[in-house]
């Protein structure tokens, strides 16, 4: 049964997603003599450009210069070493793998799409300048771009290295629901943020939730906590990229969890969610979701990251002298929850 009653909407709400929910100036650091290098690496290019009359020599060359990335690409994803995957060996598959018909129009898709990644490049620069200014002891990541076959969109690997499987990327436009029609990945509210928007946010999603660490524990609070540190750091280190793609909400989700804080926390509390250990029960607050359950028809999914994050926010303005690089720390959820003095306030309309 709903125990909250929500409030509507107003009309001007919509228009909040104009605004950067940007961290408070205490929090996010000067960067002015910060100077990183970052360098994204074409490996889907250097992969489709091998000579298949001498594909042995060329994927040697492969390993050899993309090294464990070429070992995760190589073994994970294609599967080459595996006879059940390529009983013809590693070298047949690959050279089938590479003039494989829909393979090389998916290839070439790619490259209309991305024949440069020059805006990218810039917004990752200004993410790993912060980065730097915040965690001094992490290296630059390296970008490492690649044809995931619709595998795998990103993942992070060896010393803060980052992955960008392209293919994810191609706009929402993209006939992702033909891919296969069965699967939640190419699910409509998934496939509508499967854009160069995203791109940067989503790349750097794995590193962040390597800073901050996994849950404290199996409870909700937990979770949300957690997942709140993440998207407050990525709302530091993106000064300049909308709230929708650093959230993945659209503008009316966005300003219905603006409008709704405190109906939402209201729920959680009234629904004993907080602490609940079942994840099958909570999992949609705090995972891709078409909607939150037990909420209206305008609540998106992961509304317990939107309330992690005002958790999150509440604890820094209690804690100005800890900083952002804080939220790297191993705290309780409980104690962070007690020590934030979170309560929201009714909006009025």
């Amino acid at each position: 049964m709903q125990n909250v009653i929500y409030l509507a909407l107003a009309s001007m709400a919509i228009f909040l997603s104009a605004c950067s929910e940007s961290a408070p100036d205490y929090v996010r650091p000067d960067i002015g003599s910060i100077t990183v290098q970052t360098e994204i690496r074409r490996f889907d290019r250097d992969l489709f450009a091998l000579d298949t009359a001498d594909i042995g020599s060329g994927r040697r060359l492969l390993d050899s210069t993309y090294g464990e990335f070429a070992t995760l690409y190589f073994d994970q994803l294609l599967g080459i070493n595996d006879p059940r995957i390529a009983p013809q060996g590693g070298d047949a598959f690959l050279s089938g793998f590479l003039t494989f018909p829909a393979t090389r129009k998916l290839y070439d898709t790619i490259q209309i799409v991305y024949p440069d990644l020059e805006r990218e490049k810039e917004t990752f620069n200004t993410a790993f300048r912060y980065l730097k200014a915040l965690f001094p002891e992490r290296p630059t990541p390296t970008i490492t771009t690649f044809l995931s076959e619709f595998s795998i969109a990103n993942f992070i690997y060896g010393n803060d290295e980052l992955a960008v499987g392209l293919d994810f990327y191609l706009g929402s436009n993209y006939p992702y629901h033909l891919i296969d029609p069965s699967n939640a990945v190419f699910s409509g509210y998934l496939t509508r943020s499967y854009n160069r928007d995203h791109l940067v946010p989503r790349t750097l999603k794995p590193l962040l939730e390597d800073i901050v660490g996994p849950p404290t524990g199996e409870r909700l609070i937990d979770h949300i906590i957690r997942n709140g540190k993440r998207q407050v750091l990525m709302d530091v280190l993106l000064p300049g990229v909308a709230d929708t793609a650093r959230w993945e909400f659209t503008p009316d989700q966005l300003a219905w969890c603006e409008e709704n804080e405190q109906n939402i926390w209201a729920y959680f509390l009234s629904e004993n969610l907080l602490y609940s250990t079942d994840y099958k029960v909570y999992r949609k607050f705090v995972d891709y979701s078409p909607h939150s359950p037990g909420m209206p028809q305008e609540a998106p999914g992961r509304t317990g990251d939107w309330i992690g994050v005002q958790i999150v926010r509440a604890w820094l303005d209690q804690h100005p002298e800890s900083g952002i690089s804080a939220l790297a720390e191993r705290i309780d959820a409980q104690r962070f929850l007690d020590e934030a003095r979170y309560k929201p306030q009714r909006k009025a309309l």
